[in-house]
């Protein structure tokens, strides 16, 4: 895996455990902005919605869901 393949996985991976994508750039060190443009390509590259996304919230979709599930383990060590 590239190392920005891995980039995109942990913002995934940050928004869905912290549900905000503010949150995540916090945590991450980086802009919304880039958080909001790193999932994008993420779901584009992967061809499937990760996150609904509505003003107030943000929540995994089956897919994504089933993606974190996996990433978890890995990613919290």
């Amino acid at each position: 895996m590239r190392g920005s393949e891995f980039h995109d996985l942990r913002v995934f991976e940050a928004i869905c455990r912290l549900g905000s994508f503010a949150r995540a750039a916090r945590e991450l060190a980086v802009s919304p902005s880039a958080v909001s443009q790193t999932l994008r390509q993420l779901e584009e590259r992967l061809g499937v919605q990760l996150l609904n996304r509505t003003t107030r919230s943000v929540a995994p979709t089956d897919a994504g869901a089933r993606l974190y599930a996996q990433l978890r383990p890995a990613l919290s060590s």
